[in-house]
C-alpha cells in the first residue's frame, strides 16, 4: 500500500505484520517496498545494513523498525576513536565485593543501531563479529548472552565518502541484507516537507507487535515449505556464480541459507505457507548484492549488473 502522508492507519482486524508495515509507512513515506525486506530480513532472524548517502532517511528506518516491533534500542554512533570496549562493555572493580563487575556495553539490547559504521576502525568493527554470529558477547573470559530477539541494524555512507573505513568481506558476510533507501519519489517528499517532523511522530509511535510476537512468527518462518524443485533453484543460483567469469568469488553455503530464510520469510509476508521462485527473485538482490563482487576481468561491473546477470541466466527450475 503507497503512503503519501504521515497519518497512520491501521485498520481493525488487520494481521500483526500487517499492522507493522502501516506504522512504520506513516512514517517513512513512499518506501513500503524496502520496509518488507527490512521486515523479513527481522522474520529471518538476520541483520541489517543500511548503505545510502546520509539524510535519506536510515537512523530513522532503524528507529521505527525497533520500535514499531515492541523492541529495547540502543544507538551506537561509530567514530574513528571508537574503542571495542565502548561496544562491548567494561570490567570494573568493586571495592565492596573486592572484585570485578562488568558493565555491559549498549550492545545488550534486542535492536542496536550501528550508525556510520565504517566511520570506525576495523578493530571497532570488529568487535560486533562474534555478537553477529553467536549472540553473545565474551570479555575476560566470561561469556554474557545477548537479549532475545537480537538485530544489529547498521547504517554505513558510501565508501567513497571522507572519513570511511570500508567493512571487510568477513563482516558484510554477517549481514543477512543490504539494503539502499534512496530519495522519496515527488509526492512522498511532498507530504514529508508539509508533514510533521519525523522525530516527533517517532515519540509517540506506539509498538504494534511484542517481542513475543515476533519471536513466535520467526519460529514460523522455518516452518514454511520448500520444495525440493525450489531448493533446485537456488542451488543452481549458487552454482552459477561459482562457475560464471563475472564474479570473483562464488556464493558461499552460509549465502544460500540467507536467501533460503529470506525467501521462507518474504513468503509469510505474501501471506503463504510455501516458497514460490518469485519469493527468491524478490529478496535476492537484497541477499547477495553485497556478496558479490566482479572479477578483475570485469571490474566495470556494478553490484546491480551481477545480479541483474545471475536472475536473467538462471532459469527456473
Amino acid at each position: 500500500m503507497h503512503r503519501s502522508s504521515a497519518t497512520l492507519i491501521i485498520k481493525e482486524g488487520q494481521k500483526p505484520l500487517d499492522k507493522v508495515i502501516s506504522s512504520i509507512n506513516g512514517i517513512i513515506l513512499g518506501k513500503e517496498p524496502v520496509i518488507r525486506l527490512a521486515i523479513a530480513c527481522m522474520l529471518a532472524k538476520g541483520h541489517l545494513l543500511l548503505e545510502d548517502l546520509p539524510g535519506v532517511g536510515k537512523t530513522t528506518m532503524a528507529h521505527v523498525l525497533a520500535r514499531s516491533l515492541g523492541l529495547d534500542f540502543n544507538r551506537i554512533q561509530f567514530t574513528s576513536d571508537m574503542l571495542p570496549a565502548d561496544i562491548l562493555g567494561v570490567s570494573v572493580y568493586d571495592q565492596k565485593k573486592a572484585g570485578f563487575r562488568f558493565h555491559p556495553g549498549p550492545i545488550f539490547s534486542q535492536v542496536v543501531l550501528a550508525d556510520e559504521i565504517n566511520r570506525a576502525t576495523p578493530k571497532a568493527q570488529s568487535a560486533l563479529l562474534e555478537a553477529m554470529e553467536e549472540y553473545q558477547v565474551t570479555t575476560e573470559g566470561e561469556t554474557h548472552p545477548l537479549p532475545d530477539p537480537f538485530f544489529v541494524i547498521a547504517t554505513q555512507n558510501p565508501s567513497n565518502q571522507i572519513g570511511t573505513f570500508p567493512l571487510p568481506e568477513s563482516q558484510l558476510d554477517r549481514f543477512l541484507m543490504r539494503l539502499g533507501i534512496g530519495y522519496p519519489d515527488s509526492d512522498a517528499e511532498r507530504a514529508l516537507l508539509k508533514g510533521c517532523d519525523r522525530r516527533d511522530l517517532l515519540r509517540e509511535l506506539a509498538p504494534a507487535m511484542q517481542a513475543v510476537e515476533l519471536r513466535t512468527l520467526q519460529a514460523e518462518v522455518s516452518k514454511v515449505h520448500v520444495s525440493d524443485t525450489l531448493i533446485d533453484y537456488i542451488q543452481a543460483l549458487l552454482a552459477h556464480t561459482r562457475e560464471s567469469p563475472l564474479y570473483r568469488h562464488g556464493l558461499s553455503p552460509r549465502a544460500g541459507l540467507a536467501l533460503l530464510r529470506c525467501s521462507q520469510a518474504w513468503a509469510m509476508l505474501e501471506g503463504r505457507h510455501h516458497v514460490l521462485p518469485e519469493d527468491v527473485q524478490a529478496v535476492l538482490p537484497s541477499v547477495v548484492n553485497h556478496r558479490l563482487q566482479p572479477s578483475p576481468e570485469n571490474s566495470a561491473q556494478s553490484s546491480d549488473d551481477l545480479v541483474s546477470s545471475l536472475l536473467n541466466t538462471v532459469p527456473v527450475s
